[in-house]
C-alpha cells in the first residue's frame, strides 16, 4: 500500500488558511490596518470601492519595508513580530502569526508599493493568486500603500456568500471604528466610493468618540479610570438615560486589542443593574492594560478572545469602577442616610410664629332664594335683600339629570366567544388595560400589545403594496447619524418610503424627513425620535431575532410608535382600538408572541371567594 499522507502546495494551505484570515472584504481592511499600526504610522488613508469587493487600499506614513522585506512578506508564517515560541506570551503588536499577507495575496490580485524612510526609492510588487507577477523599483512616498483587488476572484463560490453591498460596508466601519478607538493618536480617514465617511484627526480618546459617533455624545460620556496591581482600566461610559436596544456601541480593548468578552460584558451590566432595564444596553468604551505574560491572545483566529489568568479578580475590579464612576458623577439618584428625616426640622420656628390658622367667613342671614334681580353670585348684593321673599322660579333645574347616549356596538368575536350586547361599555384599568364582561367571565386586554399588532399588520400590508400614506410635516425635519446607522438607513430607504415616511439624503450621514406615516399622525413622537427609534429597533431584530428587513421594519416601527401603557383612553378611543384588533390575522398574540387577550371566567372569580 503505498503512502497517503503528503505536503499540502503553498498555494493551497494559503487558500486554506485564507478562509480563516479573511472571510470577508471587512477581514482583510482589519489586517491590514493593524499592520500599518504595528508600522508605527501616525496618518492611515482607507479607501474602499464596491464595500471592498472591488477594491481596498490603504495608505500609510509607516517605517516601510526594503527589497527583501516586501517580498518576505507575502510567504507564509514570515513576521517580524515572533522570533521564538516564548515570544507569544509578551506579545504588544496587532499581528504576530505571519499569516495575513499570503492568506490576501491567494485570493486576490495585490499591489504593494513600500518605501523605508531612509531609502530614496521603493519597492512595486504585484502579485496574483499567490503568484509572484511583477516586482521593481518605483518612486513612492515614505511608508505603503497595498491595494487589494477583486477579492475572492479565483474562489467564486466564496465571494458568491458575500452579502449585498450596504451590509459588507458596515462590517468594515465596524472594523474601522474599533482601530480608530484604540489609537486616537492616529489620524484616520475613510472613503467609499468617492465620498469621504470619516475623517479623524488626531485627539484624545473623548475627541475620538464624539468624532466617530456624534457631536451629541460628548454629552453621555462618563470617565472610568482605575489602577491596580492586576490591571489598569481607563475609558468611557455612557449616561443610562442614553442607553440603547442593542448592544452595537459597546468597546473591551486588552492592550489596544479589540475582544469579545461576555463575561467583562457581565461585569459592566451588573454595575448598572437597576438603572436600566432589561432589554437596554449601555455605551462602553473601556480600555485594560495588562502584562502580556498573563494573557492568551493566540486562542482565535480572528484574536477577538483572550484567556485571563486571574479573570475573577478582573471581573470584581471592572464592575466595582464603573459603579464608583456612576456614583461620583451623580448619574443615579442618592440618598443621604444622614439627613434628619423628622418633620420638625422641616420648618424653623419663626416660620411657626407666623402662621395663621384657617378661618370661614359667612353670613348666617343668607337666603338663597332672595328675589333679586342684580345679583349675579349667587350671594345678595346688599343688607336689604336678606328679608325678601323666596322665589322659588326655575329650582327644579337644579335636579334635571343628562341622559347619556345609548352606545351601540356590533358584535365581537374574540377566541369564537360572541359579545353580543345592544350596550357594551368598557373601562380601562390603571390606563393599561381595558375591561370587558363577556358571557363567561371577564376580558382584559393589553392596550399596547393590541395596538403593535394593528400597525405591525398594518405595515407589513403598505410594504407589500408600496402605498403607505405619507402625512406631511409643517416642518422638515434634518437627522444626522453615526456612519453606520447612515449606511444602514440608505439601504432602507425604499422600504421605509413604502410605509409611508417621505425621507430623502441631505449630505454626509444626514437625512431629512419630511413626513411621516398618516397612521403615526397622532402620535406623540416627533420625526427625528420616530426615525432613530426606528433604525435602533430593526437593528435589535436583526441582531436578536435574525428577522427578515420586511418583518424588522414593521416590527420595529409598530413597537415604536404605538400607545404606551399609561395612556389615557376614551369610550370611542377603546371601542376603535378592540375592533381594529379583532380585524387582525392574528388578534390573540402580540408581535413578540405574548397573548394579548386574557380572560377570567366566573368559575375563577367564584373560587376566589369561596370561605374557608
Amino acid at each position: 500500500m503505498t503512502d497517503i499522507i503528503h505536503l499540502l502546495p503553498d498555494a493551497v494551505a494559503n487558500q486554506i488558511a485564507a478562509g480563516e484570515v479573511v472571510q470577508r472584504p471587512a477581514s482583510a481592511v482589519k489586517e491590514l490596518l493593524e499592520n500599518s499600526i504595528d508600522a508605527g504610522a501616525d496618518k492611515i488613508q482607507l479607501v474602499i470601492k464596491d464595500a471592498g469587493k472591488a477594491l481596498i487600499q490603504i495608505i500609510d506614513n509607516g517605517c516601510g519595508m526594503s527589497v527583501t522585506d516586501a517580498r518576505m512578506c507575502f510567504e507564509r508564517h514570515a513576521t517580524s513580530k515572533v522570533k521564538k515560541a516564548e515570544d507569544l506570551f509578551a506579545i504588544r503588536t496587532m499581528g504576530f502569526r505571519g499569516e495575513a499577507m499570503a492568506s490576501i495575496a491567494a485570493i486576490a490580485q495585490v499591489e504593494m508599493k513600500t518605501r523605508r524612510h531612509e531609502d530614496e526609492i521603493g519597492t512595486c510588487i504585484s502579485i496574483e493568486g499567490a503568484q509572484v507577477t511583477n516586482q521593481e523599483p518605483v518612486a513612492t512616498s515614505p511608508g505603503t500603500q497595498i491595494s487589494i483587488k477583486n477579492l475572492f476572484f479565483n474562489t467564486p463560490a466564496r465571494r458568491n456568500f458575500l452579502k449585498s453591498n450596504p451590509v459588507e460596508m458596515r462590517h468594515i466601519i465596524d472594523e474601522f471604528q474599533r482601530v480608530a478607538l484604540a489609537y486616537p493618536g492616529v489620524f484616520f480617514s475613510l472613503h467609499h466610493d468617492g465620498v469621504e465617511i470619516f475623517n479623524l484627526p488626531k485627539g484624545n480618546l473623548k475627541q475620538r468618540i464624539v468624532h466617530i459617533f456624534g457631536n451629541n455624545y460628548n454629552e453621555r460620556l462618563v470617565p472610568v479610570e482605575e489602577e491596580t496591581t492586576i490591571i489598569n482600566l481607563k475609558g468611557y461610559i455612557g449616561k443610562p438615560a442614553f442607553a440603547k436596544k442593542t448592544r452595537g456601541e459597546q468597546f473591551f480593548f486588552v492592550n489596544n486589542r479589540f475582544i469579545k468578552d461576555p463575561y467583562l460584558n457581565h461585569a459592566v451590566s451588573s454595575a448598572f443593574e437597576e438603572l436600566l432595564p432589561d432589554d437596554s444596553y449601555p455605551l462602553y468604551v473601556l480600555f485594560i492594560e495588562i502584562d502580556p505574560s498573563k494573557i492568551d491572545v493566540n486562542v482565535h483566529p480572528t484574536k477577538t478572545e483572550i484567556k485571563y489568568l486571574d479573570e475573577k479578580s478582573i471581573y470584581a475590579i471592572m464592575k466595582s469602577a464603573v459603579k464608583r464612576s456612576i456614583g461620583r458623577y451623580n448619574i443615579a439618584p442618592t440618598l443621604d442616610f444622614d439627613q434628619e428625616t423628622g418633620f420638625s426640622n422641616m420648618i424653623t420656628h419663626k416660620a411657626v410664629e407666623d402662621i395663621v390658622p384657617p378661618s370661614i367667613n359667612f353670613n348666617p342671614d343668607f337666603n338663597p332664594f332672595a328675589n333679586d334681580s342684580s345679583s349675579t353670585s349667587g350671594y345678595a348684593s346688599s343688607p336689604r335683600n336678606y328679608d325678601a321673599k323666596p322665589s322659588a322660579k326655575n329650582w327644579g333645574s337644579l335636579y334635571d339629570i343628562t341622559e347619556q347616549p345609548v352606545v351601540e356596538q356590533t358584535s365581537i368575536y374574540a377566541d369564537e366567544t360572541v359579545l353580543e350586547t345592544k350596550q357594551k361599555q368598557y373601562m380601562q384599568l390603571h390606563n393599561r388595560y381595558i375591561v370587558s364582561q363577556i358571557k363567561s367571565g371577564l376580558m382584559v386586554i393589553d392596550q399596547q400589545m393590541a395596538h403593535e399588532r394593528i400597525l405591525y399588520e398594518r405595515f407589513l400590508v403598505h410594504l407589500d403594496d408600496r402605498k403607505g400614506a405619507s402625512q406631511q410635516s409643517l416642518f422638515p425635519q434634518t437627522i444626522t447619524l453615526n456612519a453606520q446607522d447612515f449606511e444602514l438607513a440608505k439601504s432602507l430607504l425604499d422600504d421605509i418610503k413604502s410605509l409611508g415616511f417621505d425621507v430623502r439624503e441631505f449630505g454626509k450621514n444626514t437625512l431629512v424627513v419630511e413626513g411621516i406615516p398618516v397612521d403615526l399622525g397622532s402620535s406623540n413622537i416627533n420625526e427625528t425620535q420616530l426615525f432613530e427609534q426606528l433604525i435602533e429597533g430593526f437593528k435589535n431584530s436583526q441582531q436578536e431575532l435574525k428577522l427578515s428587513k420586511r418583518d424588522g421594519l414593521a416590527r420595529s416601527l409598530a413597537k415604536n410608535s404605538a400607545i404606551k401603557a399609561g395612556t389615557s383612553l376614551g369610550q370611542e378611543e377603546m371601542n376603535t382600538l378592540i375592533d381594529e384588533l379583532f380585524a387582525c390575522k392574528t388578534p390573540n398574540f402580540s408581535v413578540s408572541g405574548k397573548p394579548i387577550i386574557q380572560t377570567i371566567t366566573l368559575a375563577e372569580l367564584d373560587k376566589k371567594f369561596e370561605k374557608g
